[in-house]
Formats: structure tokens, sequence, C-alpha cells
């Protein structure tokens, strides 16, 4: 319990503390509008990242033909 408190990781109570304090800022209609920006902005930095790797991965061969 000691090692909880000393990395800060909420509990129970501040957990649902934290969920109505955003509730009531936001609402309950803003709150899924919320959520599908921050899935669709997840899936296009993986989108990128895995675009990225294959940019290096065909920049790698190209290297090796040579």
């Amino acid at each position: 319990m000691e090692l909880l408190i000393i990395l800060g990781i909420p509990g129970p109570w501040q957990v649902v503390l934290i969920v109505m304090v955003v509730l009531l800022l936001f609402g309950g209609r803003k709150i899924p509008e919320l959520m599908r920006g921050l899935g669709q902005g997840m899936k296009e930095f993986k989108k990128a990242t895995k675009d990225e790797k294959a940019a290096e991965g065909e920049t790698e061969n190209e290297i090796e033909k040579e």
C-alpha cells in the first residue's frame, strides 16, 4: 500500500471523483465525441508509424541492392 502512495497511483475513490469532475465539465453528450476523436487520433498515429516503418524498410532494401 505504501508503494501505491509513493507512486501516486489513484485509488478507486479518486477515480470516481475524477470521472464525476469530467462529467460536470464536459457533460454526458460531449464525452462520446471526445472519445471518438481520441480513437481516431490513435488510429492515425498507428497508421503513420506503420507507414514510417515501411518507408524505412524500403530505404534499407534499396541500399542493400546497390
